[in-house]
Parts: structure tokens; sequence; C-alpha cells
């Protein structure tokens, strides 16, 4: 069982409230529901690299020991606008990312993925919130990521370390 769910940036706009309204608006705007057969499975983080395609071999092989669902996440790049304009303060912008459906295309071929039931979730924003909102959603026993290679994880930050200081869920990192 394999599929995709694309989330379109419109739908986190959260209204809001009218002063002048009779009924007080609601507190937060409900998400689009979660497939139950995705409930307490496993979320990984995947962007086609090295790293996480060894986070995703993990990931599935704790999916099916514990015969859940795997929730496969994939975070488009944010760009703050200094990168281009030069102005303050930052704002972000959300740059095309057409990589998630080569992934989904690349997922929905892969034998190995056909031991556990799957879905692809495409997200925009910052990688480590994004992961821990779809982990909350989907009541996710774990997160997986792969661990962050090179310079720029030593300069910036690794994905990995920012997450588990901030998940609320086990956060497993593989190197």
């Amino acid at each position: 069982m394999a599929g995709h769910e694309f989330f379109d940036p419109a739908d986190r706009k959260r209204p809001l409230a009218d002063p002048t309204a009779a009924e007080p608006l609601a507190a937060e705007e409900p998400r689009q529901s979660c497939d139950p057969a995705f409930k307490h499975g496993v979320v990984v983080g995947f962007d086609g690299s090295t790293s996480s395609e060894r986070a995703l071999a993990y990931a599935i092989g704790m999916a099916h020991r514990s015969s859940s669902g795997l929730i496969i996440v994939h975070v488009a790049n944010r760009l703050p606008t200094t990168v281009w304009a030069g102005c303050e303060p930052p704002v972000f912008v959300d740059v095309p990312d057409h990589r998630t459906e080569v992934l989904g295309l690349e997922l929905a071929c892969a034998e190995y993925l056909s031991e556990v039931p799957w879905i692809l979730v495409e997200r925009g924003g910052d990688i480590c919130h994004e992961l821990e909102e779809v982990g909350r959603e989907y009541e996710a026993d774990a997160i997986v990521v792969g661990s962050t290679q090179g310079i720029v994880g030593r300069i910036f930050g690794s994905v990995a370390g920012r997450l588990a200081k901030r998940a609320k869920r086990p956060v497993v990192v593989i190197p």
C-alpha cells in the first residue's frame, strides 16, 4: 500500500477572528484528518541524501517490527529573502521544489517499501518544526532522521541535534 499526501500551503493559513462577528472563531482550524492506519506510526525525514536513505532503511525495519505505518516526510526548502534582495528583516519565501514529486516516484517504484504501508507527506518550512508537527498529527511513536555530514551541519547545527532538543517524542538519529 502506497500513497501520497500533499498539503497545499493555503491549507496552513488560519482565518483571523472578526471582532464584529456574533460567534467567536475557533482557536485553531482542524487539519485534515490522518488515515487511522498511520496513527502511531514511524515518521522519517527523507530528502534523497545518503544519510536519509539510511534513516529510511532503519525506519522501514522499525515500522515492520511494530506493525505500524511509515510516514515519509520531505520538507521543501525555504530561503530568507535577504539572500535575494538584501532587505531587513529577513522574510522567508517558499522556493519551488519539484523534488518531492521525483522522490515520490522513486519511492513508489522501490521494492523495499512493499513490506510496510507508507505515505509521503510534503511540507514547507523549518525541517525540525515540520517533522515534529507531522509527528504530533500522526501521534508518531518515533521520528527517525539521518545525521548531518560536513561543515554546514557544524556551522549551523544539525537537524538531528535541534530536533532531539525540542521534540516531544523519541528521536532516532542514524549515522
